[in-house]
């Protein structure tokens, strides 16, 4: 029988190559979780919540891809397709109920690196501003729908849009107590600066992306609406064209991540 002796800087070697070997096949073998720190737990300090809340005013050509009222069969999955070829994330504004209806969109959205964020469970401003409560409660529900679907327990996305936008003149006495209400909830709230009006009425492709490069125009960061539900204008058909039009113009891609 013979018996191998190994000196210490040896066996010292094999064990350290053991262990950086093992780290890194579980490295490979585990997704990285984006949501690692939205939870309700989590904290999002004043400094942050007003970064966001004026992103808009911005010089940085950046531009926020961002989605509402989804998600949807007709739609987000096209998006999600055209984003991945695009190699861009995105952030998605996403209705509870919908969560509820299309979990599956809303996993794949979350995997594949894109911020989801609340837009209210009903998407219906008498239900959202029946009472403090039910306000409350509807961005909380809609946070429980988006934890189910991606499998974070307690999850809170921070970040919250109103239907319609804060800007806009209806309930606007709601509005302003619902933002403190947001605040308690370490929430902040974000509307937008450059759109394509692909909900407002029927469009054809290229007055949408007309659209798009008026409203585009001599601005710094872009927080861009756009809707993944094709119930009005067929989205995805000229997203692949809006993305070209702002790389051509100098813009890079971001999402609500890469400022968290």
């Amino acid at each position: 029988m013979k018996i191998i002796i190994l000196n210490k800087n040896l066996l010292l070697s094999i064990i350290i190559f053991s262990i950086c070997f093992s780290l890194l096949l579980s490295s490979l073998s585990t997704p990285f979780s984006f949501a690692f720190e939205l939870t309700a737990n989590s904290i999002i300090e004043e400094p942050m919540k007003e970064k966001i809340a004026t992103l808009t005013k911005e010089e940085e050509k950046t531009a926020y891809l961002t989605f509402d009222d989804g998600p949807t069969l007709k739609a987000t999955g096209k998006i999600l397709d055209i984003l991945k070829e695009e190699n861009i994330k995105s952030t998605f504004f996403v209705v509870g109920k919908h969560v509820k209806e299309h979990p599956e969109l809303v996993k794949r959205a979350y995997s594949e690196g894109h911020y989801i964020a609340n837009h209210g469970y009903n998407h219906d401003n008498k239900k959202l501003y029946r009472s403090s409560e039910d306000f409350i409660s509807e961005v909380k529900n809609t946070d429980i729908e988006i934890g189910k679907a991606v499998g974070i327990e307690n999850y809170c996305s921070h970040v919250f849009r109103f239907p319609n936008g804060y800007m806009s003149p209806n309930y606007k006495s709601k509005k302003k107590e619902a933002s403190k209400l947001l605040s308690d909830m370490n929430y902040t709230y974000i509307d937008w600066n450059c759109l394509n009006n692909d909900s407002v009425k029927k469009y054809s492709n290229s007055q949408l992306l007309k659209n798009l490069k008026k409203s585009s125009k001599n601005k710094g960061t872009l927080v861009v609406l756009m809707h993944d539900t094709s119930d009005v204008n067929d989205t995805p058909s000229i997203l692949k064209d809006s993305i070209h039009y702002l790389k051509e113009q100098g813009y890079t891609f971001k999402n609500f991540y890469d400022l968290l």
